[in-house]
């Protein structure tokens, strides 16, 4: 019998499709070949740094100049930004009802290393904590701009989750609104505590950790699990054990240590499933709801094995054929060096 399962820190239902279940080997990514002119284009390889903006931000050999060879780790403006830092912050009504404002925010691309076949599942571990200590860095420095409410950093890896270059690299969106979807979550983790009088993630956690059975690994300070009610095949998150609401006030131990568990769970999902596409996005509070109680950062990946439908956009409700329970295990299994 197919399950709807719920998720209780964002009440998304969803269904787990017994009927149409899949063993987790059947869900194979077919990665797509690059050829060699596309390769001899990418601007984001060493040599290539006049193709694009200006460096922001690179961790670099001491005396190499900026916007040259000799980093391996670069953030630049997205040379085709969602937003810019240009306006001002004011809202206007058309027609005395459509409410607009100008598209103030910024967009960085972080280029996570001169190699440009890696990826974060195949990097040396001290690359990756580079990475992660970058967006710490990128993180703070924004946060503290009073125009900016939220700051959104994300990854997108193969075309089937919305990249165009092969080259490894996250961005990064600093936006003056909170978008509704996330304050939806922060609204219903609010709710849960009124309730309550916990951090629904937190009980969250403590339930997971209780039970082990979506569990893909743990550390001192982070766990990675399969949640209950996940949306699609392989869904993970990684969050924090103690609570805390913004990504910002993580140390830069801590940090180095989030980068290790999220190499370690990439990677497994990298040799289990054939290096398949996926998204991960770091949820955190709003820059100016910093402390919540009721709220805990967290990471979410979304491995793009499967296709949204008809169904899943006209009901919202998406249709999973992997139990994660199952999945939890398969990748738990999964060997990595």
């Amino acid at each position: 019998m197919p399950e709807l399962r719920q998720n209780p820190a964002t009440k998304e239902w969803v269904i787990i499709s017994t009927e149409r279940a899949r063993r987790p080997e059947e869900f194979g990514g077919q990665p797509c070949e690059e050829t060699p002119e596309q390769r001899a284009k990418c601007p984001f390889c060493p040599g290539k740094e006049n193709e694009t903006p200006g460096e922001i931000l690179a961790y670099r050999t001491y005396g190499s100049k900026p916007d040259t060879p000799g980093w391996w780790i670069r953030i630049v403006p997205n040379r085709y930004p969602a937003l810019t830092p240009q306006g001002e912050l004011t809202r206007v009504k058309a027609e005395d009802f459509f409410l607009y404002m100008n598209g103030l925010g910024e967009h960085e691309v972080i280029i996570e290393s001169p190699e440009h076949e890696q990826t974060i599942a195949t990097m040396e571990q001290k690359q990756v904590e580079e990475i992660f200590l970058a967006y710490r860095e990128r993180y703070l420095t924004l946060s503290q701009d009073p125009r900016f409410e939220m700051i959104i950093i994300f990854k997108n890896h193969g075309i089937n989750a919305g990249t165009s270059l092969r080259h490894p690299h996250s961005q990064l969106i600093a936006t003056p609104v909170t978008p509704l979807h996330i304050r939806h979550r922060i609204e219903e983790a609010m709710r849960y505590f009124d309730d309550n009088g916990h951090c629904v993630y937190c009980v969250m956690l403590e339930k997971e950790i209780r039970a082990q059975e979506r569990i893909v690994m743990e550390t001192d300070n982070f766990v990675a699990f399969e949640p209950f009610a996940s949306r699609s095949p392989f869904e993970t998150w990684v969050l924090p054990k103690k609570h805390d609401s913004t990504f910002d006030n993580i140390s830069p131990e801590r940090c180095k240590e989030l980068a290790y568990i999220m190499k370690q769970t990439l990677a497994k999902i990298y040799h289990s499933l054939n290096n398949p596409d996926f998204n991960y996005m770091i949820f955190s509070s709003p820059c100016h709801e910093r402390n919540l109680e009721y709220y805990h950062w967290h990471i979410q990946i979304l491995p793009r094995v499967t296709a949204v439908a008809g169904f899943e956009l006209g009901s919202g409700i998406y249709i999973n054929t992997v139990i994660p329970e199952t999945a939890a295990k398969f990748l738990r299994e999964t060997k990595v060096s």
